[in-house]
């Protein structure tokens, strides 16, 4: 089976999610303040849905339209978190997406996870541009996306619907040139 490359940071490794993460995928998803911030997370997070959940990221992965990282720390190889991009080949572009369980907040690993991925995306993929959203009401997110370069593209109102409210999204963009001329 054609798993994604691993990717090395100095805190994390980044590999292939295995049917051994989904208790806890299920476990750190499975917190209501997680499924509140993320669209595609639900709540409750059922038992299967985890299952369920990989094997379609290994469809799609095998589709060339997405890849998905397990986020886990190097010293001890625990799950802390998800991150993956939406491919769009056509285009040359993806969507990141990503979550860290809540334990793991505030020691700046989506940053650290989102940094990888982003160069990831431009010089192994050859992407020329990453986008992603996050609701309103997570701002945490939205300083993950400033960190790694991407750039405030704006807010799109009730741009999608979580639990039967419409949620204002505000997306970021990052283009292949922009990156080149990170510091």
């Amino acid at each position: 089976m054609r798993t994604a490359p691993p990717l090395l940071t100095e805190r994390l490794l980044l590999r292939s999610l295995t049917l051994e993460d989904a208790q806890d995928v299920q476990h750190l998803a499975g917190e209501r303040d997680i499924a509140l911030m993320v669209l595609r997370i639900p709540h409750p997070y059922e038992d299967g849905m985890a299952e369920e959940w990989m094997r379609a990221c290994a469809d799609a992965y095998k589709k060339d339209e997405a890849i998905n990282f397990a986020i886990t720390l190097r010293t001890d190889r625990n799950l802390i978190g998800t991150i993956g991009l939406e491919l769009e080949q056509e285009n040359e572009r993806a969507e990141l997406g990503y979550w860290i369980g809540k334990p793991y907040w505030n020691h700046g690993y989506a940053t650290e996870a989102a940094r990888a991925v982003v160069a990831y995306s431009f010089e192994v993929l050859k992407l020329n541009r990453i986008y992603a959203y996050h609701f309103t009401r997570n701002p945490a997110s939205g300083r993950v996306l400033e960190k790694v370069g991407m750039c405030y593209e704006g807010c799109r109102r009730q741009h999608t619907k979580k639990w039967d409210n419409f949620e204002d999204s505000i997306g970021y963009w990052m283009l292949k040139a922009d990156y080149d001329s990170l510091p």
